[in-house]
């Protein structure tokens, strides 16, 4: 993961965490950068940390939401299968290696997060096909393997249709 570039402005000291979470973020940093130790706000600093778990955890979920809303689509309107389905579950499929990559701990909450992920795509998976949320299974019918490497080929008879070449 890349990292953020420092911000060099001055904080303004005696920061509040509820008044201004970006001043007092610098505040933070800058005592850590010193080694003030008795000067950090460990109540606070302990919850932005969780954040940081919880972000990298809920952006690994959304691309997993996103990809399994196209698989289903996929899966349940076959005749409806576009490119664009394709192009996100290959870019949501990369977001998502590339979180695990840089958090490789997410990779065995995976049956969890997808269990999370899957709840949210049937129900857009239903608003977006007009099918009844019935028609998705309740729980997720897809491995974590299928979700990240599952083929998702473009289909033939409409790339000759429209004069599209499948060869790579």
């Amino acid at each position: 993961m890349a990292h953020p570039k420092r911000v060099e402005a001055e904080p303004r000291l005696g920061a509040s965490y509820d008044g201004d979470l970006a001043a007092w973020s610098l505040e933070q940093a800058g005592y850590l950068r010193q080694r003030a130790w008795a000067k950090l706000d460990i109540p606070h600093l302990i919850d932005e940390v969780e954040s940081v778990a919880r972000a990298e955890r809920n952006a690994l979920t959304s691309a997993l939401r996103i990809i399994l809303l196209h698989l289903l689509k996929w899966d349940h309107q076959p005749d409806m299968r576009s490119r664009s389905w394709t192009t996100s579950i290959r870019v949501q499929r990369l977001a998502a290696l590339e979180r695990m990559e840089d958090s490789p701990s997410l990779g065995a909450q995976m049956e969890d997060l997808l269990a999370r992920a899957y709840r949210r795509a049937r129900i857009e998976a239903a608003a977006e096909t007009n099918l009844p949320e019935a028609t998705f299974p309740e729980t997720c019918p897809y491995s974590a393997d299928a979700v990240l490497n599952r083929d998702m080929p473009w289909p033939q008879a409409a790339n000759e249709k429209a004069g599209i070449s499948s060869e790579p």
